[in-house]
């Protein structure tokens, strides 16, 4: 009798142990970002050691048969733990494309090393004081930060936070919209991003500054050349799931995409029209106090993936050479095919207001818009949103290597854009 008190004691008293520490095995790797794999595992662990203590103080079984059991118990879980791991590393060896890749450092204004357009002369418009707040999209940083190295004083310009800085696009959205920025450089804004504005009571005015391909990318070797955008639409619907119905290998496609209300995002919604989107890879995110959250998985370069962007961020910015831009409707997308609108998912982009009262704005867009700010929109590596083909006259300025033309395209959104029919000096 007292044996079997004293058995069912140290039994309590063990198991309270393995609970403590089981307990705090859990907590640990929940912190760690583990809540998927490891915590579960760790809860897998104590329950097997629970099970064991009790089949060991309170039954007939040999014991022999029991440490044989957990025996293989244990190396189960590390089998489990080794195929967890391996596929771990496997999937981040993959390389990615995104955001990430990018070292905006390299193209701040003013510094010696800066890969920012500069000049071949003086700036025709100076401003030493009163400057706009200038925020866009990773993309167009390195764009608006000659136009700063242009026409702003000099001295250092944090990327994160001042008169210059990159916030990405749906953040340099809601900076327009709340005051806390004057411009941004970025796409067409997506619906939600619109009605933000609506209900804040503000206009966005689109000036377009320029244009740019939007391209489609897949894995070096894999064979497939170009898509139709009717196929592009049924990849991104989840109608077509396979490479071979495109003349590829019998691979399932794997259709990344981005984040919602990022400029390559947006863009994507509007090509797909009244076409659902099918729901995106996915990925796990540790934030704070290890809690785990679920976004839209980067793009990473598997002999199946699909993936896009913009032209100039994916060969210039992110540059990867294990990825292959896809021609659409059999064009290739390249910065003559965008300038003729021959490459079918051609697309603006804008100096974006909100109703600023700080006069320099209006007179910094039309700087951009000169024959200096279109320069350094080719410079950088983009397509100038004037056409020198539309009519020719000796400039203003009295150059014979300048024209004046005249912009009449507003057919690629049906947005507020502002002076689409005013003319503009710009280089033969």
């Amino acid at each position: 009798m007292y044996n079997l008190i004293g058995k069912i004691i140290g039994c309590i008293v063990i198991i309270a142990g393995l609970l403590f520490f089981g307990f705090m095995a859990m907590l640990f790797t929940t912190l760690q970002g583990g809540v998927k794999f490891y915590t579960p595992l760790s809860a897998v662990v104590t329950a097997v050691l629970i099970l064991f203590v009790i089949l060991r103080m309170f039954t007939p079984i040999k014991p022999r048969i029991l440490y044989r059991s957990l025996a293989v118990c244990f190396g189960l879980c590390l089998l489990a733990v080794a195929g967890y791991e391996i596929n771990y590393a496997y999937h981040n060896s993959i390389e990615t494309v995104g955001e990430q890749d990018v070292d905006l450092e390299q193209y701040r204004p003013f510094q010696p090393y800066t890969k920012a357009a500069k000049l071949e002369e003086p700036s025709t418009l100076k401003l030493e004081s009163g400057l706009p707040r200038i925020d866009g999209a990773t993309a167009f940083y390195p764009l608006y930060a000659a136009f700063v190295q242009a026409v702003y004083p000099e001295k250092q310009y944090d990327l994160y936070d001042g008169e210059v800085m990159v916030s990405k696009t749906p953040q340099a959205y809601e900076n327009l919209i709340v005051g806390n920025a004057d411009v941004i450089f970025a796409f067409a804004p997506s619906e939600s991003q619109l009605e933000e504005a609506k209900r804040k009571g503000k206009e966005l005015k689109l000036t377009p500054i320029g244009r740019e391909a939007f391209v489609f990318f897949v894995n070096a070797e894999n064979p497939v050349k170009g898509l139709t955008t009717g196929q592009i639409q049924d990849i991104y619907s989840g109608k077509i799931t396979n490479w071979k119905e495109v003349g590829g290998p019998n691979e399932a496609i794997r259709a990344f995409q981005r984040p919602e209300n990022s400029g390559s995002q947006s863009m994507l919604e509007r090509f797909m029209g009244d076409k659902e989107l099918m729901t995106p890879p996915q990925e796990d995110v540790v934030q704070g106090m290890g809690r785990i959250i679920e976004q839209t998985a980067n793009y990473r370069n598997y002999k199946n993936a699909i993936g896009y962007s913009f032209l100039y961020f994916a060969t210039e910015m992110a540059s990867n050479g294990n990825i292959r831009l896809l021609e659409v409707e059999g064009v290739k997308p390249e910065k003559s095919t965008i300038s003729s609108k021959e490459y079918p998912l051609t697309a603006e982009f804008y100096a974006v207001t909100a109703g600023s009262d700080n006069p320099n704005v209006s007179r910094l867009i039309e700087w951009i818009l000169s024959p200096q700010g279109q320069w350094l929109v080719e410079k950088t590596g983009y397509v100038p949103i004037a056409d020198p083909a539309v009519r020719s006259a000796s400039c203003r300025t009295g150059r014979q290597d300048w024209i004046w033309i005249d912009r009449r395209d507003t057919s690629v959104l049906s947005l507020n854009l502002v002076d689409t029919k005013r003319e503009y000096c710009y280089k033969k």
